[in-house]
This record gives structure tokens, sequence and C-alpha cells, in this order.
């Protein structure tokens, strides 16, 4: 049998082994076993740290620049929608169901099947990593933001996300601020006290007329939005001492947090302080070698709307992969069998470009 169709059984084979298994994040020690049984009729050694599981060419050599093959094999709950089971690997015309198939199994198998391909190939111009990652759907910490630490020196990754094979080359970071105003209790009657509520609201006007100058040409502008606002005062003749409300601010790859946080101090009577800014705006350039091969396949590249994984690695990383996002924790997720070949078919030759 030809070797890529070979591979391309083994990823659907081991497709729908993963999805009969419910891996949803921070519970994925079984898919983690199944594919360290992958590894090992593959013969080939890997490494674990919690649930992920990594493992590098047979050929490392540690004076070679490395490239990191990332996807994960966590899932969301599936949804009150479905119609199927979530857990019964369905082929039907074409398409494989199940939770987890289209994001991110496909590109997760796809991935393995690619470096299986490559895995004991000498004279590679760099090395290879594969690491099949935990907890991305929530971004916990003990997915690749654990791992990273453990692995070698990494120069660049492919990070497996259904994108239709095109190329994510920058993602919208996310910042989250708590902001508090203060004022003073008084009598409401007496026109007593300093109202915490009215300097909240006009906090609140502000955010929502300012716009940031730089604009993306990939991701858009810098998009602030009030999502929650709290006084904890019950009382209706008390004027409030403060008020409470929660920002949450879409940062494009121009703009670094610090910046951000600059600016809201700047013109806020609020005290702010960030909740969450783990998540940053990435930017992979354009004309990287990585980019370049891909759209010498004719992908085209453009800046994603949604996070994965890449808002955690502190290298340039390129998202790409199988499948739709647009079908990504639907009810009766599926992806179609043909992506997932034209996938493996795509990693490897993509790889060929830099290779």
């Amino acid at each position: 049998m030809d070797e890529i169709k070979l591979l391309y059984k083994e990823a659907v084979d081991l497709l729908k082994q993963l999805i009969t298994i419910p891996s949803f994040s921070k519970e994925e020690d079984q898919t983690a076993d199944c594919i360290a049984q992958f590894f090992n009729k593959k013969q080939i050694p890997y490494n674990r740290v919690g649930n992920n599981i990594w493992a590098s060419n047979l050929y490392f050599d540690i004076n070679k620049p490395t490239i990191l093959l990332n996807s994960h094999h966590d899932t969301v709950k599936p949804n009150s929608g479905y119609q199927l089971n979530p857990f019964d690997p369905l082929i039907k015309d074409g398409k494989l169901f199940g939770l987890g198939s289209n994001d991110a199994g496909g590109c997760l198998v796809s991935l393995l099947a690619c470096f299986v391909y490559y895995y004991n190939k000498p004279a590679l111009a760099f090395n290879l990593i594969i690491a099949a990652t935990a907890e991305e759907e929530i971004s916990g910490k003990n997915g690749v933001e654990a791992l990273i630490p453990q692995l070698p020196t990494i120069d660049f990754a492919i990070v497996g996300e259904p994108t239709l094979l095109n190329l994510a080359i920058a993602e919208r970071g996310l910042m989250v601020i708590d902001a508090k105003a203060t004022g003073t209790a008084g009598h409401a009657a007496r026109n007593e006290g300093e109202n915490a509520l009215y300097k909240a609201v006009k906090d609140i006007e502000w955010i929502r007329q300012y716009q940031f100058e730089k604009v993306s040409e990939l991701l858009g502008p810098v998009k602030m939005t009030v999502t929650s606002f709290n006084t904890e005062n019950k009382q209706h003749n008390l004027v409030p001492a403060s008020a409470e409300y929660l920002i949450d601010i879409r940062v494009n790859e121009l703009y670094l947090f610090e910046e951000i946080l600059e600016t809201l101090k700047a013109n806020l009577t609020a005290d702010i302080s960030p909740r969450s800014t783990r998540i940053k705006s990435t930017l992979i350039n354009p004309n990287h070698p990585i980019v370049k091969a891909g759209e010498a396949l004719g992908s085209i590249y453009y800046g994603s709307p949604t996070t994965s994984d890449k808002a955690l690695m502190p290298f340039p990383a390129l998202k790409v992969g199988p499948g739709d996002s647009a079908r990504s924790h639907n009810a009766d997720e599926f992806i179609y069998l043909l992506e997932i070949e034209k996938g493996i078919e795509f990693y490897i030759n993509l790889l060929k470009g830099v290779l």
C-alpha cells in the first residue's frame, strides 16, 4: 500500500478510537493513553507530562533548529443539540461524525501521520517534535504551557486547528480587566456622598467610545466591551461607595497588553487590575519560510478571530489544519474524510518547503 494511503488509514482509525473516549478538558488521561499506545505500535519512544504526549524524530540533532508540531486532544462537552451519539465515530456520506472530530482530532491525527512520515528520515534540515496536548479548550495551565519548559529550544511551531488549510498567521489576544470605581457613601435625600456608580458610568461611556489608533489589516481594531456591572448596595436611599465592572478586551497584534493598560490607567478613574493576561495576541511574519511554503501550496494567510495554544507559545507559530472552524463546538460535529487525507498531504508538503 502507498505510504500516504497507509498513513491516512491509520490516522482515521486513530481518530475513530479517540472519538469513543470522553476527553473533556482536565479529563484527557484516557486519550493520552490511546496516543501513547499509537506511539508504542509504531515503536516510537515518547514522553509524557501530565496528559501531554510528545516525541522527537529518530535523528534528532541538538545542533539543528527544531519545529514543533502541535494539536490538542481535549474537547468541549457536547451541547444539547446533538442528535447523534457524540462518542460514536459514525462514517456517513464521506463524513466522520463525533465529538472532537473537527476540533481538533482531524488536525491531530494528520500531524501525527506527518510526523510518522518524517520520523526516521535522515539528514533533515530541522528536528521535529510532535506534541499532543491537553486543556487547550480552556487555555489550562496543564496543557502546552506546562509542556514547553520540558522541550528543547523551539524555533517555530505548526499548530493544528481547523482552518480549511489556510494560514492563520495572527490571533487576537484576550485581556480581562476588573475595574472598581470608589466614592463615598451618603444619604440620597440629603445629596450626601460621592456616587461611585456615576463615576463608573462615566468610565464606561469612555470605554464605549474610545478607539485605539492602530488598526490591524489582519485583525481589525482593538475591541473593548464592558460585560458586567455590580454595586453591593441594595438600599434605594444610599449613595454607593463603590461600583465594580468587568472589561473584555480583544487585542490585535499591534499592541502589547502593557500599552493597553497604560491607556486605561490614564483615562479611567477606577482602579483596574488584570484578571487574565495569558492569552496574548500573536503574529508570525508573513515572510516567514513556513508561511511562504504554505502560500506555495495555494493557501492564503489571514488573521484568526479565535484563539488557540498558539497564544501560549513564546516563539513564532502558524495555525493551520484540515476541517472548518465554523463546525467547531457544533452539534453533530464532523470532518470530511477527504479533509484528513488532504491534511496529511498538506502537512507533509508544507514541511518539504523548509526541510
